[in-house]
């Protein structure tokens, strides 16, 4: 199999549908979809599968711990994030992240460009220092060279740590300034400001 797509989600009935459309619609097919239901007290794991999606309960309130209990399910030869209210911003970006790998020479991490809330367009680096940015969203990751690095588990923001982590581990990894994401957010405090995003 080549991707395992993580997606951790907590009371998310009113916004997963859009999520996982955008999943279903991928005209690439080779992946799995595994939706971890943190703490869920409505109706999102009957919604994730009615997708088709492998599915598993915790109670942690915690992404980091959610995505913790995806990998360990995941059987892909490279890892997908996804939150529960993005979406993927076209049904051919699957097919293109396996053409890239190929043509890079399966990195351990491709980084990609990704679009947020306000239509701003960011690159796979931010434009302060070079540095990428710490979301796991915009990555695809090499299964097995990540999968002894565990999240925090932090109630936000586990993958800011958990990128460090794995970038600490020097892997092979490239840019691609091609945008696939659609993160569905905006900072309170600065909504014109990309620093520092993560989920």
């Amino acid at each position: 199999m080549r991707f395992s797509l993580v997606m951790p989600a907590h009371n998310a009935a009113d916004r997963i549908s859009k999520a996982l459309d955008s999943v279903r619609n991928q005209h690439f097919k080779d992946y799995e979809l595994i939706v971890i239901c943190d703490a869920c007290e409505d109706n999102t794991e009957e919604i994730a599968k009615q997708y088709g999606a492998i599915t598993k309960c915790i109670d942690a309130h915690s992404d980091g711990a959610a995505r913790n209990a995806g990998i360990e399910l995941a059987q892909g030869e490279y890892l997908l994030f996804q939150d529960d209210d993005d979406w993927w911003l076209h049904e051919f970006a699957f097919g293109q992240i396996d053409e890239q790998l190929r043509k890079l020479g399966h990195p351990d991490v491709l980084a990609f460009s990704f679009i947020w809330k306000t239509w701003m367009y960011a690159k796979p680096r931010s434009n302060t220092g070079g540095t990428y940015w710490t979301a796991v969203w915009n990555k695809t990751w090499r299964r097995t060279f990540v999968k002894d690095i565990k999240f925090r588990h932090i109630p936000r923001k586990s993958d800011m740590y958990w990128t460090q982590d794995v970038l600490a581990k020097n892997p092979k990894i490239c840019d691609w300034n091609m945008p696939l994401y659609y993160y569905n957010f905006v900072p309170k405090e600065k909504k014109n400001d990309t620093k520092g995003i993560s989920t």
